[in-house]
């Protein structure tokens, strides 16, 4: 399995090149974007974050801004029905735990500890969590969205049962423990994803992974052995 991680990791960096922007957002930026961007493309999640901030202003505006109009403002996300009081009562409780919304004090937390306390947090699961604290904060941990999901489950590195979440800790498991290696591994595996290996319509006779995935070999009846496939 590591052999297949790897040549697939070297086949997309030849695609997309090594991968190693960190974001230079404030935490507590990269935090409320991360809500927003779920089951979002990135043009609609930081339009409704933009129009949000616009609107209320500072996060405590936003905390305690009507509910119906911060739902309408953040509309360009998808499910601002859900999003709209889940951030408002991340903010709140945030505020309410540690009296600011300036999250660089988890910057002194070891990575353990930062999980377990972000996890506390209202909707916060192991995706927002994780890309928290790798894409701002820079610790070992891998974030795996809708994208890093499907290509793993159809390359095979993961079983067609596994479940998103337990996926991260998986996945973890075959990269090695550094940060820039596992925000690499995100980076390529999110662009292929969303450029190739596309929920409809695959691309898979366009794939430089199609000799190595489960998937591509079954769909273009590739039957040479993927461990001597180069």
């Amino acid at each position: 399995m590591e052999s297949r991680i790897q040549a697939a990791i070297d086949r997309l960096e030849k695609v997309f090149g090594r991968q190693l922007s960190y974001s230079q957002r404030p935490p507590m930026e990269q935090l409320i974007m991360t809500i927003l961007s779920q089951r979002t493309n990135y043009a609609n999640e930081k339009l409704a974050y933009n129009q949000m901030r616009s609107r209320f202003g500072s996060w405590e505006n936003i905390a305690d801004a009507p509910l119906d109009e911060l739902t309408e403002t953040i509309r360009p996300s998808n499910y601002p029905e859900i999003k709209a009081p889940r951030i408002q009562e991340v903010i709140k409780q945030i505020i309410a735990e540690k009296g600011t919304t300036d999250l660089s004090f988890i910057q002194q937390m070891s990575t353990e500890e930062a999980m377990q306390w972000l996890r506390r947090l209202p909707g916060v699961g192991p995706k927002t969590t994780t890309f928290l604290l790798l894409f701002t904060f820079r610790r070992p941990v891998l974030p795996v969205d809708t994208h890093v999901y499907r290509v793993s489950q159809r390359l095979g590195l993961i079983g067609k049962k596994v479940s998103q979440e337990k996926a991260h800790e998986l996945l973890l498991k075959m990269l090695p423990p550094v940060a820039d290696e596992l925000l690499n591994f995100h980076k390529l595996f999110f662009k292929h994803g969303q450029r190739v290996c596309t929920w409809n319509h695959p691309k898979c006779t366009e794939c430089v992974l199609k000799d190595i995935c489960d998937f591509g070999r079954s769909v273009l009846k590739i039957e040479t052995p993927m461990e001597v496939a180069q």
